[in-house]
């Protein structure tokens, strides 16, 4: 199977001591892909940047114009919500992506394929748990205010605090944006995976807001353009990338599955 025509890439440093202290770099060690010999080609990314800068400001423009938010802060709750959408999505598509990948894939490629799924599964469950586990303590009723005095313990919570707030969630924040943009670094498995698992994805969330009423207060027009235009652009640049990935560094979603 071709991997790709960039040569094999140093591996990166070990993290250091003082490098645990960046949320930011942890951050880019867990969500974005690091397998050596993966294809990166920086025309894709530069096109998937312009992509999502232009389609943010279209999508903003069109609800402030026909009064389906009232003002900015309501784009960005608006964008938030489908983000968090998104988000969901995401978990629920990734593994049954994945799994009929690997599946379909045939001898020895199936075993090569399922020994790369460790680390963009890794990236999910670290995701999963950064996300669920302060909203549990926040059920359970846990008040990290109640704890607050001088003693041993209320030290221990002011510090957890003061971690809380300027590494972790920076550090959750940042994977958020890497796993949506890298789709949970799943050309670690495949360099074609997140361009596949992309496309089932905006046109799931297409669905989702199609099913919600997401747009109703824009005429018809305006409610098709933002139902189905991001759909519709994100496929075309994703069929865009697998076709540059085929014709310059030969790479083929039907040579990663040996059909």
């Amino acid at each position: 199977m071709s991997s790709g025509g960039n040569g094999g890439r140093p591996p990166a440093p070990p993290m250091t001591f003082l490098g645990l202290f960046n949320p930011f770099g942890v951050g880019r060690r867990v969500f974005k892909p690091s397998r050596p010999d993966r294809v990166q080609d920086p025309v894709v990314s530069r096109i998937q940047i312009i992509r999502t800068v232009v389609g943010l400001a279209v999508v903003a423009w069109i609800l402030l114009s026909y009064d389906v938010v009232a003002d900015a802060d309501g784009v960005i709750d608006d964008r938030m919500s489908q983000a968090g959408t998104t988000f969901i999505l995401l978990m629920v598509t990734f593994p049954l992506v994945v799994v009929g990948f690997v599946a379909a894939a045939r001898p020895p490629n199936r075993g090569m394929l399922l020994r790369r799924v460790g680390r963009p599964a890794a990236a999910l469950a670290v995701l999963v748990a950064s996300v669920t586990v302060p909203r549990l303590l926040t059920y359970s009723g846990y008040d990290p205010r109640d704890h607050v005095r001088p003693d041993p313990t209320g030290i221990l919570t002011v510090l957890g605090g003061f971690w809380f707030l300027y590494w972790f969630c920076p550090f959750v924040l940042y994977g958020i944006v890497q796993s949506l943009v890298h789709v949970f670094r799943t050309a670690d498995i495949h360099e074609t995976v997140p361009p596949v698992l992309t496309i089932l994805l905006v046109w799931e969330l297409a669905l989702v807001d199609a099913a919600r009423g997401a747009y109703d207060s824009a005429p018809f027009g305006a409610r098709t353009a933002l139902t189905l235009g991001p759909p519709l652009a994100v496929t075309v640049v994703a069929m865009w990338e697998l076709r540059r990935l085929r014709t310059r560094h030969g790479v083929t979603l039907r040579a990663a599955l040996r059909r």
